[in-house]
């Protein structure tokens, strides 16, 4: 037999896929919720991107109280590096919207699209690779963490004791994963 050849979805994955089996057992308002959500998910990956592209290019937005314009702005005032990975190890590294450091301060920001409430946690885990990868003690530093949703910003500025035990973790973890790892090789 000669199959179909579909050249332009291979690699791809459609919402209702046998990878995703799930829908399978959903009610028509649950396939409506499911794909509302993949939409909203599609919806803020192409709005980090297009964020990712105004800071690149300095281009500011509108001033307004709307959660993307506050973030692309603060991110260009504040000479921010947009999507900037933060590595410690193959087991342990993370994404960061927008950051920047000078003069002992670090400044991390995050875009949240979605209408699921977040947690401050997440900046503060990029908050210690930062400190790991760049060798930087969190006690020698001041640090302002935001998160951009809901036309709101929340603030957060971590101290060395809400950084250290991440960074604590984060190393203690790496070397379970790593030890596992060793010994499938």
């Amino acid at each position: 037999m000669n199959f179909n050849r579909h050249l332009d979805l291979e690699g791809q994955h459609a919402f209702l896929g046998a990878s995703k089996y799930h829908w399978i057992n959903y009610s028509e308002s649950k396939i409506v919720e499911a794909y509302t959500n993949f939409m909203a998910a599609q919806r803020g990956t192409e709005l980090h991107e297009f964020a990712r592209r105004c800071i690149e290019l300095r281009q500011k937005l509108p001033k307004t109280r709307q959660t993307l314009n506050m973030y692309v702005n603060d991110a260009i005032g504040f000479q921010m590096q947009p999507e900037q990975v933060l590595y410690y190890s193959d087991n342990c590294f993370g994404t960061a919207d927008a950051i920047a450091f000078r003069n002992n301060f670090l400044r991390i920001h995050d875009l949240k699209t979605g209408v699921t409430k977040t947690h401050i946690e997440q900046l503060r885990i990029y908050t210690a690779l930062f400190c790991l990868e760049y060798h930087v003690k969190p006690s020698d530093i001041e640090i302002e963490l935001r998160i951009y949703q809901n036309d709101e910003i929340l603030v957060d500025n971590p101290t060395a004791s809400n950084i250290v035990p991440i960074i604590d973790k984060i190393i203690f973890s790496d070397k379970i994963i790593s030890k596992i790892r060793s010994e499938e090789n």
